[in-house]
């Protein structure tokens, strides 16, 4: 259990803009209107006792909330998909696994560039959905650290937005390695560290309507070096994506709400409304995702012997 309290949020917001100031990036006037902020946000009755104690959802228990609408308007998938979709071009058409897939959104961008795809999830909601979006796919019920595929099986391997669910990264690449041939890829795209810090968690209502977070884990850049050369990767690239400069400002142009910190589900996005300066300059520079680019050193995948890459190791079929 977790306790979300919408005036720390805010008053945060205005503290971490305060320390941007201190490094000599805003003036005078930014750091008396943050001040004052601080002082009109514990005077707002309405943000007084507003916290709520929130569950911590386990990740199949959130999917499975979550995969009602997990497919709705998204910003995340505007951001990953582009980049991930340009580091695959290159590749030649193989076996690729689509781990933690979801419901197929990576997998059916696989599928459109010629793959043989395999997609792995550890939930059975996500993986009935998926089946819809990519009849031709192969999927498959798994936990990313158990990954119910053959070892040597995959010429490229994608994980979008799901490492941060993941407590210890290390298992996970060494059984990415486990599963690629050598000379095979792995792209991964997740919730850029920062952002996880300024509170993006995905958030579901429990059966109950108690609210939840799905559990999620802040990795910095480090950790995910370190675990991918750990398994013998080697790092072929590293991208930051973050919202378009236009985006970023229409954002900050928006008015602070009169008091109300709004519905438990949009926290803490209605709660940056509050305080749109303060949450402008906690945001500068900071990306909203990161893209890693890995290679498993060995023979180009392009050259693996003739017909291993028909043998599609079969797994279990998804539930029901």
């Amino acid at each position: 259990m977790k306790y979300e309290d919408p005036l720390a949020y805010t008053v945060g917001l205005e503290g971490v803009a305060l320390l941007r100031s201190f490094t000599g990036e805003y003036d005078r006037a930014f750091v008396a209107a943050r001040l004052a902020g601080i002082r009109r946000l514990l005077d707002d009755a309405a943000l007084a006792d507003a916290g709520v104690d929130v569950a911590r959802v386990p990740t199949v228990e959130g999917y499975r909330i979550w995969s009602r609408t997990y497919d709705g308007p998204n910003s995340a998938f505007d951001l990953d998909e582009p980049v991930v979709g340009a580091l695959l071009d290159p590749l030649p058409a193989g076996v690729a696994l689509d781990a933690a897939c979801g419901t197929g959104r990576m997998t059916a961008l696989l599928a459109a560039r010629g793959h043989r795809t395999i997609g792995v999830d550890s939930s059975p909601d996500m993986l009935a959905r998926a089946g819809q979006r990519v009849p031709e796919g192969d999927f498959r019920l798994g936990a990313l650290d158990a990954l119910p595929v053959a070892g040597g099986a995959a010429d490229v391997v994608v994980c979008a937005l799901a490492l941060t669910h993941v407590p210890d990264l290390g298992p996970v690449l060494a059984e990415f390695s486990r599963v690629l041939r050598p000379g095979g890829h792995l792209v991964t795209s997740d919730l850029h560290p920062e952002r996880v810090a300024l509170g993006s968690v995905p958030a579901v209502r429990l059966p109950d309507g108690s609210p939840g977070r799905v559990e999620t884990y802040r990795h910095a850049v480090g950790d995910y070096v370190r675990a991918a050369l750990a398994a013998g990767f080697e790092v072929l690239g590293c991208e930051e994506p973050g919202v378009p400069a236009a985006e970023a400002a229409e954002e900050t142009e928006v008015p602070p709400a009169a008091t109300d910190p709004g519905p438990w589900e949009a926290w803490p996005w209605s709660l940056r409304e509050l305080v749109p300066e303060a949450a402008a300059a906690s945001d500068a520079g900071v990306p909203a995702e990161i893209v890693w680019h890995f290679r498993l050193p060995g023979p180009a995948a392009a050259a693996a012997p003739p017909g291993t890459r028909d043998a599609l190791p079969q797994g279990a079929p998804p539930p029901a």
